[in-house]
Protein backbone atom coordinates (compact mmCIF):
# COMPACT_ATOMS: atom_id res chain seq x y z
CA UNK A 1 0.00 0.00 0.00
CA UNK A 2 1.50 3.66 -1.09
CA UNK A 3 0.60 6.08 1.24
CA UNK A 4 1.50 9.67 -0.18
CA UNK A 5 2.70 11.84 2.36
CA UNK A 6 1.82 15.86 1.98
CA UNK A 7 4.69 18.32 1.64
CA UNK A 8 4.51 21.32 3.57
CA UNK A 9 5.42 24.24 1.61
CA UNK A 10 5.82 27.56 3.63
CA UNK A 11 3.49 30.72 2.70
CA UNK A 12 4.29 33.85 3.84
CA UNK A 13 2.12 36.07 5.02
CA UNK A 14 1.43 39.67 4.50
CA UNK A 15 1.66 41.75 7.52
CA UNK A 16 -1.53 43.12 9.18
CA UNK A 17 -2.59 46.55 7.97
CA UNK A 18 -2.04 49.27 10.78
CA UNK A 19 -4.49 49.95 13.19
CA UNK A 20 -6.96 52.51 13.13
CA UNK A 21 -8.76 54.95 15.20
CA UNK A 22 -12.14 52.58 14.44
CA UNK A 23 -10.38 49.40 14.46
CA UNK A 24 -9.13 49.77 18.66
CA UNK A 25 -12.28 49.78 20.54
CA UNK A 26 -10.03 49.44 23.25
CA UNK A 27 -11.12 47.82 26.44
CA UNK A 28 -14.97 46.53 26.40
CA UNK A 29 -16.91 47.64 29.04
CA UNK A 30 -19.83 45.32 30.81
CA UNK A 31 -23.43 46.50 29.24
CA UNK A 32 -25.15 48.24 32.21
CA UNK A 33 -28.02 45.85 34.04
CA UNK A 34 -30.39 47.74 35.75
CA UNK A 35 -29.98 47.19 39.13
CA UNK A 36 -26.05 48.15 38.97
CA UNK A 37 -25.09 51.15 40.36
CA UNK A 38 -25.71 54.25 38.32
CA UNK A 39 -28.27 52.88 36.71
CA UNK A 40 -32.32 53.94 37.29
CA UNK A 41 -32.90 50.27 38.51
CA UNK A 42 -29.91 50.61 40.93
CA UNK A 43 -31.48 53.76 42.29
CA UNK A 44 -34.61 52.26 42.43
CA UNK A 45 -33.35 49.45 44.89
CA UNK A 46 -31.33 51.77 46.81
CA UNK A 47 -34.33 53.61 47.73
CA UNK A 48 -36.43 51.10 48.71
CA UNK A 49 -33.17 49.65 50.85
CA UNK A 50 -33.18 53.12 52.32
CA UNK A 51 -37.61 52.87 53.09
CA UNK A 52 -38.04 49.23 54.17
CA UNK A 53 -34.65 50.30 56.76
CA UNK A 54 -35.83 53.36 57.97
CA UNK A 55 -39.34 51.68 58.45
CA UNK A 56 -37.77 49.40 60.63
CA UNK A 57 -35.98 51.40 62.45
CA UNK A 58 -38.59 53.79 63.48
CA UNK A 59 -40.74 50.92 64.08
CA UNK A 60 -38.69 49.25 66.60
CA UNK A 61 -37.18 52.38 67.79
CA UNK A 62 -40.67 53.68 68.77
CA UNK A 63 -41.44 50.95 71.37
CA UNK A 64 -40.30 51.01 74.93
CA UNK A 65 -39.05 48.00 75.59
CA UNK A 66 -36.88 47.68 73.23
CA UNK A 67 -33.41 47.91 74.68
CA UNK A 68 -34.17 45.26 76.85
CA UNK A 69 -33.84 42.20 74.04
CA UNK A 70 -30.00 42.71 72.55
CA UNK A 71 -31.70 41.38 69.33
CA UNK A 72 -34.04 44.06 68.52
CA UNK A 73 -31.14 46.66 69.69
CA UNK A 74 -28.96 44.98 66.76
CA UNK A 75 -32.01 45.46 64.69
CA UNK A 76 -31.83 49.06 65.29
CA UNK A 77 -28.14 49.43 64.98
CA UNK A 78 -28.16 47.41 61.86
CA UNK A 79 -30.93 49.17 60.07
CA UNK A 80 -29.56 52.40 60.76
CA UNK A 81 -26.30 50.91 59.11
CA UNK A 82 -28.39 49.92 56.29
CA UNK A 83 -30.38 53.05 56.21
CA UNK A 84 -27.31 55.47 55.87
CA UNK A 85 -25.49 53.10 53.47
CA UNK A 86 -28.31 52.99 51.18
CA UNK A 87 -29.05 56.19 51.27
CA UNK A 88 -24.97 57.41 50.44
CA UNK A 89 -25.45 54.78 47.11
CA UNK A 90 -28.61 56.42 46.36
CA UNK A 91 -27.07 60.00 46.65
CA UNK A 92 -24.13 58.32 44.26
CA UNK A 93 -26.47 56.67 42.22
CA UNK A 94 -28.53 60.33 41.42
CA UNK A 95 -25.15 62.16 40.93
CA UNK A 96 -24.13 59.49 38.36
CA UNK A 97 -27.64 59.81 36.77
CA UNK A 98 -27.42 63.02 36.46
CA UNK A 99 -24.14 63.65 34.48
CA UNK A 100 -24.08 60.54 33.27
CA UNK A 101 -21.06 58.91 34.56
CA UNK A 102 -20.68 54.91 34.46
CA UNK A 103 -19.72 53.78 37.64
CA UNK A 104 -17.59 50.80 36.47
CA UNK A 105 -13.92 51.47 38.34
CA UNK A 106 -12.43 48.80 40.25
CA UNK A 107 -12.00 50.52 43.49
CA UNK A 108 -15.51 51.64 43.64
CA UNK A 109 -17.18 48.45 42.25
CA UNK A 110 -14.78 46.91 44.91
CA UNK A 111 -15.97 49.57 47.75
CA UNK A 112 -19.64 48.81 46.53
CA UNK A 113 -19.51 45.10 46.84
CA UNK A 114 -18.18 44.77 49.73
CA UNK A 115 -20.58 47.02 51.42
CA UNK A 116 -23.28 45.38 50.34
CA UNK A 117 -21.95 42.56 51.46
CA UNK A 118 -21.81 43.36 55.55
CA UNK A 119 -24.57 45.48 55.45
CA UNK A 120 -26.60 43.13 53.32
CA UNK A 121 -25.20 40.19 56.30
CA UNK A 122 -26.09 42.66 59.09
CA UNK A 123 -29.64 43.51 58.24
CA UNK A 124 -30.53 39.44 57.59
CA UNK A 125 -28.80 38.49 60.84
CA UNK A 126 -30.45 40.81 62.45
CA UNK A 127 -34.07 40.36 61.05
CA UNK A 128 -33.31 36.40 61.66
CA UNK A 129 -32.50 37.01 64.94
CA UNK A 130 -35.47 39.38 65.67
CA UNK A 131 -37.56 36.76 64.11
CA UNK A 132 -36.59 33.93 66.55
CA UNK A 133 -37.37 36.80 69.78
CA UNK A 134 -40.77 37.47 68.63
CA UNK A 135 -41.42 34.29 67.73
CA UNK A 136 -40.38 32.52 71.44
CA UNK A 137 -42.23 35.63 72.33
CA UNK A 138 -45.71 34.85 70.67
CA UNK A 139 -46.04 32.07 70.03
CA UNK A 140 -43.84 29.80 73.24
CA UNK A 141 -44.59 32.28 75.93
CA UNK A 142 -48.22 33.63 74.83
CA UNK A 143 -47.03 36.95 76.25
CA UNK A 144 -47.90 39.07 73.51
CA UNK A 145 -50.41 41.64 75.12
CA UNK A 146 -47.59 42.46 77.49
CA UNK A 147 -45.63 43.30 74.53
CA UNK A 148 -45.19 45.16 71.35
CA UNK A 149 -45.19 41.94 69.02
CA UNK A 150 -47.16 43.84 66.30
CA UNK A 151 -44.64 46.80 65.99
CA UNK A 152 -41.68 43.82 66.51
CA UNK A 153 -43.15 41.16 63.66
CA UNK A 154 -43.46 44.72 61.62
CA UNK A 155 -40.55 45.39 62.07
CA UNK A 156 -38.70 42.51 61.13
CA UNK A 157 -40.77 42.30 58.07
CA UNK A 158 -39.18 45.36 56.87
CA UNK A 159 -35.71 44.18 57.83
CA UNK A 160 -35.88 41.32 55.66
CA UNK A 161 -37.67 43.73 53.05
CA UNK A 162 -34.63 45.67 53.11
CA UNK A 163 -32.40 42.68 52.86
CA UNK A 164 -34.58 41.56 49.86
CA UNK A 165 -34.02 44.54 48.15
CA UNK A 166 -30.05 44.38 49.25
CA UNK A 167 -29.20 41.36 48.08
CA UNK A 168 -29.75 41.83 44.32
CA UNK A 169 -27.65 45.42 44.32
CA UNK A 170 -24.77 42.86 46.47
CA UNK A 171 -24.86 39.89 43.70
CA UNK A 172 -24.71 42.40 40.93
CA UNK A 173 -22.22 44.19 41.93
CA UNK A 174 -19.70 41.37 42.91
CA UNK A 175 -20.77 40.14 39.86
CA UNK A 176 -19.37 43.43 38.08
CA UNK A 177 -16.42 43.06 40.24
CA UNK A 178 -15.39 39.50 38.59
CA UNK A 179 -16.49 39.97 35.17
CA UNK A 180 -13.67 42.83 35.30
Amino acid sequence: MSLSRPSVHPVEEAPPPPPTEGDNPGRLRMKDLQGMPGTIGGLVLRSFQFVFAVVALCVMATTSDFPSVTAFCYLVAAAGLQSLWSLSLAIVDIYALLVGRCLHNHCLVSLFAIGDGITSTLIFAAACACAGITVLIGNDLGICSRNHCTEFETATAMAFLSWFTALPCFFLNFWSLASQ
